[in-house]
């Protein structure tokens, strides 16, 4: 029984990275490189006689960049699974993290690479069940996710305010979940990641629920709405609403209780405020 094989197009305007991804591609044996192509202009010839699994698309193009060629694609009907191979700065990053598309950073290692394929697996697995009401959220989630980050490039590029999000596409194994910024209370660090707690749903017997993401907690704190969040420890943002009470913990320690009973560590100097809060 012969192995399914996904089916990847390389763009990228250098050689020498279209021949690294294709060895890459070569190490998986349900993976191959069925189209190597040097601009946006070749990629569109290749795409429009054939489908791809998987689009790798380098950023910094001449002629036409990758993130004004994948803008095109989204308008499409049925975009494809995208994932870019970038130089880029860390800046850059940390709006893929906000906007949990996958990407993969030059020079990457086999293991990034690998991680990166098992990310693509998933999704296209959801993909061929695409009646499934599961598949259906994870593609839409998935482009807009995509549509929300190029919409961010767009506004930097013209030179325009990025607006504060109002969503926050996380991904977990094997899905992608849509969650509303108005339904976290707070957020702690965890290294490269931050966790989300979330409110409890209101009615039944629902519990509040911690998500990881990933995200930096300075990178997030620069795209949330300043009016609905603030610092008060060098790893937790709070809701002030969710404030309920401020205690001494030790030496110039303290600890918020917020409504939902979780504990949230308060560095001396955002004491002042809390107390304002407090009245």
């Amino acid at each position: 029984m012969s192995i399914r094989k996904w089916t990847a197009l390389v763009v990228d305007d250098e050689a020498l990275a279209r021949r690294n991804l294709q060895l890459a591609l070569a190490e998986h044996p349900n993976w191959h490189a069925a189209e190597l192509c040097a601009s946006a202009a070749e990629a569109r010839v290749a795409m429009a006689g054939r489908d791809f699994d998987l689009l790798l698309l380098d950023i910094q193009m001449p002629r036409q960049n990758g993130l004004s060629f994948a803008a095109e694609l989204c308008d499409g009907p049925h975009p494809p699974l995208l994932v870019f191979v970038t130089a880029y700065d860390e800046h850059a990053l940390a709006a893929f993290d906000v906007f949990a598309l996958d990407y993969l950073l030059k020079p990457f290692d086999d293991q990034r690479f690998a991680a990166m394929l098992a990310r693509v697996e998933q999704m296209l697995t959801l993909k061929q069940g695409a009646a499934s009401a599961q598949a259906q959220a994870q593609t839409q989630a998935q482009g807009q996710a995509l549509s929300g980050f190029l919409h961010e490039q767009r506004s930097l590029a013209g030179g325009e305010a990025i607006p504060a999000l109002s969503f926050l596409n996380v991904r977990s194994v094997g899905m992608l979940e849509r969650i509303a910024v108005a339904d976290i209370e707070w957020i702690s660090a965890a290294g490269n990641y931050v966790e989300l707690h979330l409110r409890a749903a209101e009615g039944g017997n629902n519990r509040p629920r911690v998500v990881l993401h990933r995200a930096t907690l300075t990178a997030l704190e620069q795209r949330l709405p300043r009016q609905q969040f603030m610092r008060v420890h060098r790893t937790a943002l709070l809701r002030p609403e969710a404030l309920a009470r401020l205690e001494v913990s030790g030496d110039a320690c303290y600890e918020a209780t917020l409504r939902s009973a979780d504990k949230v560590p308060v560095s001396e100097r955002y004491v002042k405020q809390l107390r304002a809060l407090l009245g």
